[in-house]
């Protein structure tokens, strides 16, 4: 089940909305971002929500798909939503996702570095975090490195 192809056959290129789910991942200071193949800026591990699925559950799904790590202990870290949450793909298709954004230190697994979503990833510490951070993520990842009181809602 595709939930996104399913709906892009439906309603073409127009405004698909969407709810995503993605977590941060501490290593003691540093958090795990993700260098993505479809476009040239960092994130963290995360996707869209399917049908039946709870937010934890889309949480860990995606992150273990795209990094081979399962995580644990998921606490809520914010939720946001508004301007940045909108995107137009090259290809057309319009999306608005309101996020749901988990954090954790507690993972196992071994990180795989290459799949067909993310080309890189790396532990960053606050100071070192990459200028190219996807734009529709900048907000909770530097609401990580400013320590910003939980749960941020946006």
């Amino acid at each position: 089940m595709n939930y996104i192809k399913d709906m892009r056959k439906l309603i073409g290129h127009q405004t698909l909305f969407t709810l995503g789910c993605g977590v941060i991942i501490e290593d003691g200071e540093r958090i795990l971002l993700q260098h993505r193949t479809d476009e040239d800026n960092w994130c963290i591990p995360g996707g869209v929500m399917e049908i039946g699925e709870s937010f934890e559950q889309t949480a860990k799904r995606e992150t273990f798909e795209e990094t081979g790590l399962q995580v644990e202990k998921l606490d809520l870290f914010g939720i946001y939503s508004g301007e940045a949450c909108f995107v137009k793909y090259p290809n057309g298709d319009e999306v608005y996702s309101v996020q749901l954004i988990f954090k954790t230190s507690c993972y196992k697994g071994e990180l795989k570095q290459m799949d067909i979503e993310s080309r890189e990833h790396r532990f960053f510490l606050k100071e070192e975090l990459p200028q190219n951070l996807n734009p529709r993520q900048k907000a909770f990842i530097l609401d990580w490195a400013e320590k910003k009181q939980l749960p941020v809602i946006s």
